[in-house]
Protein backbone atom coordinates (compact mmCIF):
# COMPACT_ATOMS: atom_id res chain seq x y z
CA UNK A 1 0.00 0.00 0.00
CA UNK A 2 2.79 2.47 0.84
CA UNK A 3 6.15 2.90 -0.79
CA UNK A 4 8.17 2.85 2.45
CA UNK A 5 10.97 0.91 4.05
CA UNK A 6 9.27 -1.80 6.07
CA UNK A 7 9.51 -1.94 9.82
CA UNK A 8 12.04 -4.26 11.42
CA UNK A 9 11.05 -6.00 14.66
CA UNK A 10 10.21 -5.08 18.22
CA UNK A 11 11.44 -6.95 21.30
CA UNK A 12 10.41 -6.79 24.93
CA UNK A 13 11.39 -8.57 28.14
CA UNK A 14 10.55 -8.47 31.84
CA UNK A 15 12.04 -10.38 34.76
CA UNK A 16 10.48 -11.21 38.14
CA UNK A 17 6.93 -9.85 37.94
CA UNK A 18 3.72 -11.76 38.71
CA UNK A 19 2.01 -10.08 35.74
CA UNK A 20 4.90 -10.79 33.36
CA UNK A 21 2.93 -12.12 30.37
CA UNK A 22 0.33 -9.36 30.53
CA UNK A 23 3.00 -6.69 30.84
CA UNK A 24 4.80 -8.24 27.86
CA UNK A 25 1.52 -8.06 25.94
CA UNK A 26 1.23 -4.35 26.68
CA UNK A 27 4.88 -3.82 25.76
CA UNK A 28 4.34 -5.49 22.39
CA UNK A 29 1.22 -3.40 21.87
CA UNK A 30 3.38 -0.28 22.12
CA UNK A 31 5.88 -1.81 19.67
CA UNK A 32 3.29 -2.93 17.12
CA UNK A 33 4.53 -0.36 14.58
CA UNK A 34 7.84 -2.22 14.36
CA UNK A 35 6.27 -5.36 12.91
CA UNK A 36 2.76 -6.43 11.96
CA UNK A 37 3.25 -9.89 10.44
CA UNK A 38 3.47 -11.98 13.59
CA UNK A 39 3.96 -11.75 17.33
CA UNK A 40 4.80 -14.04 20.21
CA UNK A 41 5.43 -14.27 23.94
CA UNK A 42 7.37 -16.93 25.85
CA UNK A 43 7.19 -17.06 29.65
CA UNK A 44 9.04 -18.98 32.36
CA UNK A 45 7.66 -20.27 35.64
CA UNK A 46 11.03 -21.64 36.76
CA UNK A 47 10.15 -25.17 35.65
CA UNK A 48 9.72 -24.74 31.94
CA UNK A 49 8.99 -22.33 29.10
CA UNK A 50 5.49 -21.60 27.82
CA UNK A 51 5.02 -20.24 24.30
CA UNK A 52 2.23 -18.54 22.36
CA UNK A 53 2.80 -17.18 18.85
CA UNK A 54 0.59 -16.28 15.93
CA UNK A 55 0.23 -14.40 12.66
CA UNK A 56 -1.26 -10.94 12.74
CA UNK A 57 -1.45 -8.10 15.22
CA UNK A 58 -0.84 -8.35 18.95
CA UNK A 59 -4.49 -7.83 19.90
CA UNK A 60 -5.58 -10.48 17.38
CA UNK A 61 -3.23 -13.14 18.73
CA UNK A 62 -3.31 -12.83 22.52
CA UNK A 63 -6.74 -13.73 23.78
CA UNK A 64 -7.38 -14.01 27.50
CA UNK A 65 -6.98 -17.79 27.41
CA UNK A 66 -3.66 -17.60 25.55
CA UNK A 67 -2.30 -15.10 28.07
CA UNK A 68 -3.39 -17.38 30.90
CA UNK A 69 -1.27 -20.16 29.35
CA UNK A 70 1.81 -17.98 29.73
CA UNK A 71 2.58 -18.78 33.36
CA UNK A 72 5.45 -17.42 35.40
CA UNK A 73 7.10 -14.22 36.54
CA UNK A 74 9.37 -13.76 33.54
CA UNK A 75 8.56 -13.27 29.87
CA UNK A 76 9.98 -12.06 26.56
CA UNK A 77 8.04 -11.02 23.47
CA UNK A 78 8.49 -10.12 19.83
CA UNK A 79 6.66 -8.38 16.99
CA UNK A 80 7.97 -9.33 13.57
CA UNK A 81 8.28 -8.04 10.09
CA UNK A 82 10.48 -10.38 8.09
CA UNK A 83 13.78 -9.04 6.80
CA UNK A 84 15.30 -12.50 6.42
CA UNK A 85 13.10 -15.53 5.85
CA UNK A 86 9.56 -15.83 4.61
CA UNK A 87 6.45 -14.54 6.37
CA UNK A 88 4.95 -17.61 8.04
CA UNK A 89 4.12 -18.93 11.49
CA UNK A 90 7.22 -21.12 11.56
CA UNK A 91 9.31 -17.93 11.51
CA UNK A 92 7.36 -16.20 14.29
CA UNK A 93 9.41 -15.37 17.38
CA UNK A 94 10.40 -15.95 20.12
CA UNK A 95 12.00 -19.15 18.82
CA UNK A 96 12.15 -21.90 21.48
CA UNK A 97 14.55 -24.88 21.57
CA UNK A 98 15.66 -27.54 24.02
CA UNK A 99 19.38 -28.29 23.98
CA UNK A 100 22.31 -29.12 26.24
CA UNK A 101 21.87 -25.68 27.86
CA UNK A 102 18.24 -26.50 28.69
CA UNK A 103 15.22 -24.68 27.31
CA UNK A 104 16.16 -21.45 25.51
CA UNK A 105 13.99 -18.86 23.77
CA UNK A 106 15.28 -16.09 21.52
CA UNK A 107 14.02 -12.71 20.23
CA UNK A 108 16.05 -10.98 17.53
CA UNK A 109 15.91 -7.53 15.95
CA UNK A 110 18.42 -7.15 13.13
CA UNK A 111 19.99 -9.18 10.37
CA UNK A 112 23.00 -11.52 10.33
CA UNK A 113 24.83 -10.95 7.07
CA UNK A 114 26.73 -14.26 7.20
CA UNK A 115 23.79 -16.40 8.35
CA UNK A 116 23.40 -18.19 5.01
CA UNK A 117 27.00 -19.41 4.98
CA UNK A 118 26.84 -20.57 8.59
CA UNK A 119 23.54 -22.32 7.99
CA UNK A 120 24.97 -24.20 5.01
CA UNK A 121 27.92 -25.36 7.13
CA UNK A 122 25.63 -26.46 9.95
CA UNK A 123 23.31 -28.35 7.60
CA UNK A 124 26.29 -30.18 6.10
CA UNK A 125 27.25 -31.15 9.65
CA UNK A 126 23.77 -32.57 10.26
CA UNK A 127 21.80 -29.70 11.78
CA UNK A 128 18.09 -29.61 10.99
CA UNK A 129 16.47 -26.17 10.79
CA UNK A 130 12.81 -25.59 11.59
CA UNK A 131 12.53 -22.11 10.03
CA UNK A 132 14.04 -19.92 7.33
CA UNK A 133 14.88 -17.14 9.80
CA UNK A 134 18.50 -16.09 10.21
CA UNK A 135 17.87 -15.91 13.97
CA UNK A 136 17.72 -19.70 14.27
CA UNK A 137 21.41 -19.89 13.32
CA UNK A 138 22.32 -18.38 16.70
CA UNK A 139 20.39 -21.07 18.59
CA UNK A 140 22.09 -23.84 16.61
CA UNK A 141 25.50 -22.39 17.44
CA UNK A 142 24.52 -22.22 21.12
CA UNK A 143 23.34 -25.84 21.06
CA UNK A 144 26.67 -26.99 19.60
CA UNK A 145 28.77 -25.04 22.10
CA UNK A 146 30.87 -26.93 24.66
CA UNK A 147 30.73 -24.02 27.10
CA UNK A 148 29.36 -24.92 30.52
CA UNK A 149 27.10 -21.89 30.94
CA UNK A 150 24.45 -20.36 28.71
CA UNK A 151 26.31 -17.05 28.89
CA UNK A 152 29.49 -18.69 27.62
CA UNK A 153 27.58 -20.47 24.84
CA UNK A 154 25.98 -17.20 23.72
CA UNK A 155 29.36 -15.44 23.59
CA UNK A 156 30.86 -18.31 21.59
CA UNK A 157 27.93 -18.27 19.18
CA UNK A 158 27.97 -14.51 18.64
CA UNK A 159 31.69 -14.52 17.96
CA UNK A 160 30.82 -16.51 14.81
CA UNK A 161 28.16 -14.21 13.39
CA UNK A 162 28.41 -10.81 11.73
CA UNK A 163 25.83 -8.09 11.30
CA UNK A 164 23.17 -6.28 13.27
CA UNK A 165 21.44 -7.70 16.29
CA UNK A 166 19.73 -6.81 19.49
CA UNK A 167 18.93 -10.11 21.19
CA UNK A 168 16.94 -11.15 24.23
CA UNK A 169 17.22 -14.73 25.49
CA UNK A 170 15.03 -16.49 28.05
CA UNK A 171 15.91 -19.60 30.03
CA UNK A 172 14.08 -21.10 32.98
CA UNK A 173 16.02 -18.90 35.40
CA UNK A 174 17.41 -15.96 33.41
CA UNK A 175 16.84 -13.23 30.87
CA UNK A 176 19.93 -12.28 28.85
CA UNK A 177 20.15 -9.23 26.58
CA UNK A 178 22.94 -8.63 24.05
CA UNK A 179 23.60 -5.86 21.56
CA UNK A 180 26.01 -6.14 18.64
CA UNK A 181 29.40 -4.35 18.85
CA UNK A 182 28.27 -1.44 16.67
CA UNK A 183 24.81 -1.01 18.15
CA UNK A 184 22.87 -0.97 14.88
CA UNK A 185 19.49 -1.77 16.42
CA UNK A 186 18.01 -0.17 19.57
CA UNK A 187 17.54 -1.80 22.98
CA UNK A 188 16.86 -0.06 26.29
CA UNK A 189 16.77 -1.06 29.96
CA UNK A 190 14.18 0.18 32.44
CA UNK A 191 12.55 -0.69 35.74
CA UNK A 192 8.96 -1.44 36.69
CA UNK A 193 9.25 -1.28 40.45
CA UNK A 194 11.90 -3.88 41.28
CA UNK A 195 11.47 -5.72 37.94
CA UNK A 196 13.94 -4.97 35.14
CA UNK A 197 12.38 -4.51 31.70
CA UNK A 198 13.85 -4.42 28.19
CA UNK A 199 12.36 -2.88 25.06
CA UNK A 200 13.31 -1.80 21.56
CA UNK A 201 11.79 1.62 22.24
CA UNK A 202 11.11 3.69 25.34
CA UNK A 203 7.45 4.22 24.35
CA UNK A 204 6.87 0.67 25.67
CA UNK A 205 8.13 1.80 29.09
CA UNK A 206 5.72 4.73 29.04
CA UNK A 207 2.72 2.47 28.50
CA UNK A 208 3.53 0.16 31.42
CA UNK A 209 4.73 3.09 33.57
CA UNK A 210 8.28 1.81 33.81
CA UNK A 211 11.25 4.11 34.34
CA UNK A 212 13.98 4.28 31.72
CA UNK A 213 17.47 3.68 33.12
CA UNK A 214 19.68 3.57 30.02
CA UNK A 215 20.35 1.95 26.68
CA UNK A 216 22.11 -1.39 26.52
CA UNK A 217 25.57 -0.48 25.22
CA UNK A 218 26.96 -1.81 21.94
CA UNK A 219 28.84 -5.04 22.64
CA UNK A 220 27.25 -5.40 26.10
CA UNK A 221 25.63 -8.47 27.65
CA UNK A 222 23.23 -7.93 30.56
CA UNK A 223 22.07 -10.91 32.65
CA UNK A 224 18.96 -10.82 34.86
CA UNK A 225 18.54 -13.54 37.47
CA UNK A 226 17.55 -14.04 41.10
CA UNK A 227 21.10 -13.00 41.95
CA UNK A 228 20.48 -9.54 40.48
CA UNK A 229 21.65 -7.74 37.36
CA UNK A 230 25.08 -8.41 35.90
CA UNK A 231 26.66 -6.56 32.98
CA UNK A 232 29.74 -7.37 30.95
CA UNK A 233 31.31 -6.18 27.70
CA UNK A 234 31.75 -9.24 25.53
CA UNK A 235 33.20 -7.52 22.45
CA UNK A 236 36.03 -5.08 21.87
CA UNK A 237 34.83 -1.53 21.20
CA UNK A 238 33.99 -0.70 17.58
CA UNK A 239 32.80 2.49 15.91
CA UNK A 240 29.10 2.92 16.78
CA UNK A 241 26.73 2.68 13.81
CA UNK A 242 23.22 3.21 15.10
CA UNK A 243 20.59 3.19 12.33
CA UNK A 244 19.76 6.80 11.43
CA UNK A 245 16.41 5.69 10.04
CA UNK A 246 15.17 5.13 13.59
CA UNK A 247 15.11 8.92 13.92
CA UNK A 248 13.87 9.57 10.40
CA UNK A 249 11.00 7.06 10.27
CA UNK A 250 10.98 3.83 12.27
CA UNK A 251 10.71 4.83 15.92
CA UNK A 252 7.58 6.32 17.39
CA UNK A 253 7.91 10.09 17.88
CA UNK A 254 7.24 9.68 21.61
CA UNK A 255 10.31 7.46 22.03
CA UNK A 256 13.79 8.57 23.10
CA UNK A 257 17.02 7.54 21.38
CA UNK A 258 20.38 8.26 22.99
CA UNK A 259 18.61 10.61 25.38
CA UNK A 260 17.04 12.55 22.54
CA UNK A 261 13.35 12.85 21.66
CA UNK A 262 12.52 11.34 18.27
CA UNK A 263 9.88 14.05 17.86
CA UNK A 264 12.54 16.72 18.39
CA UNK A 265 14.74 15.15 15.73
CA UNK A 266 11.89 15.03 13.21
CA UNK A 267 10.86 18.59 13.96
CA UNK A 268 14.45 19.69 13.29
CA UNK A 269 14.55 17.60 10.11
CA UNK A 270 11.66 19.70 8.84
CA UNK A 271 13.15 22.94 10.12
CA UNK A 272 16.48 22.35 8.37
CA UNK A 273 14.64 21.15 5.26
CA UNK A 274 12.84 24.51 5.07
CA UNK A 275 16.18 26.30 5.38
CA UNK A 276 17.85 24.21 2.68
CA UNK A 277 14.91 23.82 0.27
CA UNK A 278 12.74 26.94 0.58
CA UNK A 279 9.65 27.41 -1.59
CA UNK A 280 6.87 29.96 -1.99
CA UNK A 281 3.57 28.30 -1.10
CA UNK A 282 0.26 28.76 0.69
CA UNK A 283 0.09 25.65 2.88
CA UNK A 284 2.32 22.87 4.20
CA UNK A 285 0.66 19.44 4.17
CA UNK A 286 2.23 16.37 5.81
CA UNK A 287 2.00 12.88 4.36
CA UNK A 288 0.60 11.17 7.47
CA UNK A 289 1.52 9.88 9.88
CA UNK A 290 5.31 9.82 9.81
CA UNK A 291 5.66 13.12 7.96
CA UNK A 292 3.71 15.18 10.51
CA UNK A 293 6.52 16.28 12.84
CA UNK A 294 8.81 17.28 9.96
CA UNK A 295 5.96 19.18 8.31
CA UNK A 296 5.34 21.13 11.53
CA UNK A 297 9.04 22.01 11.66
CA UNK A 298 8.97 23.06 7.99
CA UNK A 299 5.86 25.19 8.57
CA UNK A 300 7.23 27.02 11.58
CA UNK A 301 10.59 27.72 9.96
CA UNK A 302 9.06 28.91 6.69
CA UNK A 303 6.03 30.69 8.22
CA UNK A 304 3.81 28.82 5.74
CA UNK A 305 0.51 27.68 7.23
CA UNK A 306 0.30 24.04 8.33
CA UNK A 307 -2.81 22.07 7.35
CA UNK A 308 -3.87 18.43 7.59
CA UNK A 309 -4.73 18.34 3.92
CA UNK A 310 -4.37 14.53 3.67
CA UNK A 311 -6.41 12.26 5.91
CA UNK A 312 -5.20 8.74 6.58
CA UNK A 313 -7.51 5.74 6.97
CA UNK A 314 -6.01 3.90 9.94
CA UNK A 315 -8.23 0.87 9.51
CA UNK A 316 -6.70 -0.61 6.39
CA UNK A 317 -5.37 -3.88 7.77
CA UNK A 318 -2.52 -6.03 6.57
CA UNK A 319 -5.03 -8.39 4.89
CA UNK A 320 -6.51 -5.68 2.64
CA UNK A 321 -7.90 -7.37 -0.49
CA UNK A 322 -6.58 -5.82 -3.67
CA UNK A 323 -9.35 -4.64 -6.01
CA UNK A 324 -9.82 -5.98 -9.52
CA UNK A 325 -7.66 -4.38 -12.19
CA UNK A 326 -10.66 -2.44 -13.50
CA UNK A 327 -10.85 -0.32 -10.32
CA UNK A 328 -7.21 -0.22 -9.27
CA UNK A 329 -7.01 3.44 -10.24
CA UNK A 330 -8.18 4.08 -6.65
CA UNK A 331 -4.63 3.12 -5.65
CA UNK A 332 -3.29 4.90 -2.59
CA UNK A 333 -6.67 6.61 -2.00
CA UNK A 334 -7.66 3.52 -0.04
CA UNK A 335 -5.30 4.79 2.65
CA UNK A 336 -5.11 8.55 2.01
CA UNK A 337 -7.73 11.07 1.00
CA UNK A 338 -7.19 14.78 0.32
CA UNK A 339 -9.31 17.52 1.90
CA UNK A 340 -10.34 19.47 -1.17
CA UNK A 341 -11.60 22.50 0.74
CA UNK A 342 -8.13 23.09 2.17
CA UNK A 343 -6.19 22.40 -1.03
CA UNK A 344 -8.24 23.89 -3.88
CA UNK A 345 -6.60 26.97 -5.38
CA UNK A 346 -3.51 26.64 -3.15
CA UNK A 347 0.20 26.22 -3.72
CA UNK A 348 0.93 23.13 -1.64
CA UNK A 349 4.12 21.85 -0.03
CA UNK A 350 3.89 18.09 0.60
CA UNK A 351 6.33 16.99 3.32
CA UNK A 352 7.23 13.30 3.62
CA UNK A 353 9.95 11.42 5.49
CA UNK A 354 11.24 9.44 2.50
CA UNK A 355 10.85 8.76 -1.20
CA UNK A 356 11.79 5.20 -2.11
CA UNK A 357 10.45 4.00 -5.46
CA UNK A 358 8.50 7.17 -6.17
CA UNK A 359 5.30 5.35 -7.07
CA UNK A 360 3.32 6.48 -4.03
CA UNK A 361 4.59 10.06 -4.22
CA UNK A 362 3.45 10.18 -7.83
CA UNK A 363 -0.06 9.07 -6.83
CA UNK A 364 -0.24 11.52 -3.91
CA UNK A 365 0.81 14.43 -6.12
CA UNK A 366 -1.90 13.46 -8.61
CA UNK A 367 -4.53 13.30 -5.84
CA UNK A 368 -3.61 16.75 -4.63
CA UNK A 369 -3.70 18.18 -8.16
CA UNK A 370 -7.04 16.52 -8.84
CA UNK A 371 -8.71 18.41 -5.98
CA UNK A 372 -7.51 21.73 -7.29
CA UNK A 373 -3.97 22.51 -6.10
CA UNK A 374 -2.40 25.09 -8.38
CA UNK A 375 1.14 23.95 -7.55
CA UNK A 376 2.54 20.90 -5.72
CA UNK A 377 6.03 21.05 -4.24
CA UNK A 378 7.46 17.90 -2.61
CA UNK A 379 9.96 18.10 0.23
CA UNK A 380 11.65 15.01 1.71
CA UNK A 381 13.11 15.18 5.24
CA UNK A 382 16.10 12.93 4.45
CA UNK A 383 18.64 12.59 1.62
CA UNK A 384 17.95 10.53 -1.54
CA UNK A 385 17.83 6.81 -0.76
CA UNK A 386 20.36 5.13 -3.05
CA UNK A 387 21.27 1.81 -1.40
CA UNK A 388 19.45 -1.12 0.24
CA UNK A 389 19.93 -2.03 3.90
CA UNK A 390 21.45 -5.35 4.97
CA UNK A 391 21.27 -4.76 8.71
CA UNK A 392 17.67 -5.58 9.59
CA UNK A 393 15.48 -3.33 7.46
CA UNK A 394 13.39 -4.65 4.59
CA UNK A 395 14.22 -2.41 1.63
CA UNK A 396 13.71 -2.64 -2.12
CA UNK A 397 16.62 -3.73 -4.30
CA UNK A 398 19.04 -1.08 -5.50
CA UNK A 399 17.53 -1.03 -8.98
CA UNK A 400 14.10 -0.32 -7.44
CA UNK A 401 15.38 2.71 -5.51
CA UNK A 402 14.61 5.53 -7.91
CA UNK A 403 17.34 7.83 -6.54
CA UNK A 404 20.04 5.23 -7.28
CA UNK A 405 19.65 5.76 -11.02
CA UNK A 406 17.82 9.08 -11.46
CA UNK A 407 18.66 12.70 -10.72
CA UNK A 408 16.48 14.86 -8.50
CA UNK A 409 15.19 16.63 -11.62
CA UNK A 410 14.26 13.31 -13.24
CA UNK A 411 12.48 12.13 -10.08
CA UNK A 412 10.61 15.44 -9.92
CA UNK A 413 9.35 14.95 -13.47
CA UNK A 414 8.37 11.33 -12.73
CA UNK A 415 6.23 12.25 -9.71
CA UNK A 416 4.85 15.25 -11.65
CA UNK A 417 5.72 17.79 -8.95
CA UNK A 418 6.47 21.46 -9.57
CA UNK A 419 9.63 21.07 -7.49
CA UNK A 420 11.35 18.41 -5.39
CA UNK A 421 13.83 18.98 -2.59
CA UNK A 422 15.66 16.64 -0.21
CA UNK A 423 17.37 17.38 3.09
CA UNK A 424 21.14 17.11 2.87
CA UNK A 425 23.08 14.35 4.60
CA UNK A 426 24.74 16.94 6.82
CA UNK A 427 21.37 18.47 7.70
CA UNK A 428 19.93 15.07 8.60
CA UNK A 429 22.82 14.24 10.93
CA UNK A 430 22.69 17.68 12.53
CA UNK A 431 18.94 17.31 13.17
CA UNK A 432 19.60 13.98 14.89
CA UNK A 433 22.21 15.48 17.20
CA UNK A 434 25.47 14.62 15.48
CA UNK A 435 27.87 16.58 13.30
CA UNK A 436 29.30 15.27 10.04
CA UNK A 437 32.17 12.84 10.50
CA UNK A 438 31.46 11.74 14.07
CA UNK A 439 30.42 8.30 12.87
CA UNK A 440 27.74 7.62 15.46
CA UNK A 441 25.12 6.54 12.92
CA UNK A 442 24.83 4.15 10.02
CA UNK A 443 23.48 6.01 6.98
CA UNK A 444 24.47 3.48 4.33
CA UNK A 445 21.07 3.70 2.65
CA UNK A 446 21.95 7.31 1.74
CA UNK A 447 25.67 6.94 1.08
CA UNK A 448 26.32 3.33 0.02
CA UNK A 449 29.11 3.26 2.63
CA UNK A 450 28.48 0.01 4.56
CA UNK A 451 30.23 -0.22 7.96
CA UNK A 452 30.06 -4.03 8.16
CA UNK A 453 30.98 -6.04 5.11
CA UNK A 454 28.76 -8.75 3.69
CA UNK A 455 29.05 -11.30 0.87
CA UNK A 456 29.41 -9.45 -2.44
CA UNK A 457 26.72 -11.59 -4.03
CA UNK A 458 24.20 -9.92 -1.76
CA UNK A 459 24.86 -6.55 -3.37
CA UNK A 460 24.92 -8.13 -6.83
CA UNK A 461 21.53 -9.76 -6.19
CA UNK A 462 20.16 -6.46 -4.87
CA UNK A 463 21.40 -4.53 -7.89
Amino acid sequence: MFDKFREECGIFGIFGNREASRIAYLGLYALQHRGQESAGIVSSDGYGLHSETGMGHVNEIFTKSRLENLKGKTAIGHTRYSTAGESSLKNAQPIVVSCSQGDVALCHNGNLVNATQIRQQLEKAGSIFQSTSDSEVVLHLIARSQEETIEGAIVEALNQVTGAYSLVFLTREKVIAVRDPRGFRPLSLGWLGSSPVLASETCAFDLIEAKLEREIEPGEMVIFSESGVKSQKIFSPESPCFCIFEHVYFSRPDSQIKGRSVYESRHLLGQFLAQEQPVEADIVVPVPDSGVAAAIGFSRESSIQFEFGLIRNHYVGRTFIEPEQSIRHFGVKVKLNPVGELIKGKKVVLVDDSLVRGTTSRKIVKMVRDVGATEVHVRISCPPTISPCFYGVDTPTKKELIASSHTVEEICRYINADSLGYLSHEGMLRACGVTEGQGQFCSACYTGDYPVQFPEKLLVNEG
